[in-house]
């Protein structure tokens, strides 16, 4: 396992072998790790250079707080957005310090749900290593006052009643069904129970809670409209947890939207967890992706 630390942090990163085309960096969702990439790594990695990560106190990159050198990005806390370290811009300026220490970029950014956020804030924040992003059932922008207190209370019940016989008990094989459009593997919701129960609390929580505000959900369509970098949003068509709606209305505050036929690639028989779901077509969607991104300008 490798490790390497970042703001007295150690973060858990995989880099594949080094290839001539734009790497790809993966940013995973809330209360998941790096592991759920890496279908998807499997079917790039051959021709393109893959990062991925452990976000600071999720998967194998756990921490305590007192050793960890708080701080956002100055573009983060020239928009008013949160000073926590658990906001998205103390995330964001974790990932341009780990792409710092690899000597790796710019790259393309690949983020799911809560990761296409920090990834959304990372390319504002640090515009020179972000060529462009992708955000993987990842959308929103839209204040629904009730909907999002039932999420952070039911956010807040997942981590609180946490215990490690979990594993040992019916949790996996639900963990196969939710969230998704038909039932994993069930390695996959051993991963899942793995991942769920060893999440630091604070950061399960303040993640969740910092993302959540209205103030910080207000913010993104913001960004996404300030970013000059190309951004696709994909949404997987039955996806429960990020309806495609809110997908495409942060999607219609891009810049350039009118280039393409749609705001959103939308993919079939697909719920929250596109790149264990359908893998094979999100690695051909991000192939296409970088295919047009290299294509001159007319």
């Amino acid at each position: 396992m490798a490790t390497i630390p970042v703001f007295g942090v150690p973060h858990y990163y995989h880099l594949t072998a080094i290839r001539e085309s734009i790497p790809l960096v993966f940013v995973h969702g809330w209360l998941l790790s790096h592991r759920y990439w890496q279908p998807v790594i499997d079917q790039l990695s051959p021709s393109h250079t893959c990062l991925v990560y452990d976000l600071r106190g999720f998967g194998e990159s756990r921490y305590e707080l007192d050793r960890f050198q708080p701080g956002v990005p100055a573009a983060a806390e020239a928009l008013g957005a949160s000073v926590s370290p658990y906001g998205l811009g103390a995330y964001a300026r974790d990932l341009a310090a780990l792409l710092e220490q690899l000597a790796l970029g710019p790259v393309w950014l690949v983020g799911h749900s809560l990761g296409g956020s920090i990834a959304l804030w990372m390319a504002h924040c640090y515009p020179q290593q972000v060529q462009g992003v992708v955000c993987l059932n990842a959308g929103g922008g839209i204040y629904l006052e009730r909907e999002f207190q039932r999420f952070r209370q039911a956010g807040q019940y997942i981590v609180g009643w946490r215990r490690p016989w979990l594993r040992h008990t019916l949790l996996p094989l639900l963990l196969t069904r939710m969230m998704v459009h038909r039932p994993l593997d069930y390695a996959w919701g051993r991963d899942r129970c793995l991942d769920l129960l060893q999440a630091d609390g604070a950061a399960a929580l303040g993640a969740l809670l910092e993302s959540t505000t209205e103030a910080e959900v207000h913010l993104l369509p913001q960004i996404v409209a300030a970013l000059e970098q190309p951004i696709y949003f994909v949404a997987g068509c039955q996806d429960q947890v990020m309806n495609p709606r809110y997908v495409n209305h942060l999607a219609g505050y891009q810049k350039h939207v009118q280039a393409r036929q749609s705001p959103v690639i939308e993919i079939q028989n697909c719920g929250h967890l596109a790149m264990v779901e359908q893998p094979q077509v999100v690695a051909k969607i991000l192939q296409d992706i970088l295919i047009t991104a290299q294509k001159p300008e007319s």
